[in-house]
């Protein structure tokens, strides 16, 4: 269930995949502050931040413990990078949010940081699979998904999208047409950002995930 450390090359992959979790933050805090509707699990974060009054990304690294409980339940293999994840994104989250302003009444600039921020996501996941020290609580369960299952990790991604939105709607998250545009295209960005950086995701029966070129040790 554990991913051995690959003290070889640990400073260079724990160098890469922090990028990934910077973009990832940075991506999250976009569609926040374009405020057309916010991704699925920012539905959520959104929603249990103003129920408690605890920051989104404080938020963040909360229900991305509770996600990593039920993918270890999935028997999905973690690494330190699945629990440097749950610890880095949502305080990079939090740095974005402070620095990037709110956007409203200005239609073409909210849709851009929108899509870009769909890009940069699916682009920030495939970087810190790559790096194959684990993935992120969320993106283990869509591999746990994907792996026992056999679906596409299009279709994988787009079940866990719509479920979580249903709960962040129901406890009153910001729900928009940016969010409708998120659970369409976000498992095509992964999908798309998988290729782009030849990270080839796990098939039913395969515990691991492979970055194509990465060197064996």
């Amino acid at each position: 269930m554990l991913k051995p450390v690959r003290w070889n090359t640990f400073l260079r992959d724990l160098f890469v995949i922090q990028i990934g979790f910077l973009l990832y933050g940075l991506a999250i805090a976009l569609a926040i502050r374009a405020n057309l509707g916010t991704g699925t699990w920012a539905v959520l974060d959104v929603a249990l931040s103003n129920i408690s009054g605890w920051s989104v990304g404080t938020l963040t690294i909360l229900t991305g413990l509770v996600v990593l409980v039920i993918a270890l339940i999935m028997r999905e293999q973690i690494g330190w990078g699945t629990l440097a994840n749950v610890l880095s994104i949502g305080n990079w989250l939090n740095l974005a949010l402070w620095v990037i302003p709110s956007i409203e009444a200005h239609w073409p600039l909210q849709v851009g940081m929108l899509l870009v921020g769909i890009l940069v996501q699916g682009a920030a996941t495939a970087i810190y699979i790559g790096v194959n020290a684990g993935a992120g609580p969320r993106d283990s369960m869509m591999l746990a998904i994907t792996r026992t299952t056999g679906a596409s990790t299009r279709l994988s991604r787009g079940m866990m999208e719509a479920f979580v939105l249903v709960i962040g709607w129901l406890l009153g998250g910001p729900f928009g047409i940016g969010t409708i545009v998120h659970v369409f295209l976000m498992g095509s960005a992964i999908q798309w950002a998988f290729k782009i950086f030849r990270v080839q995701p796990p098939r039913k029966g395969e515990p691991k995930i492979v970055a194509v070129d990465s060197s064996t040790d």
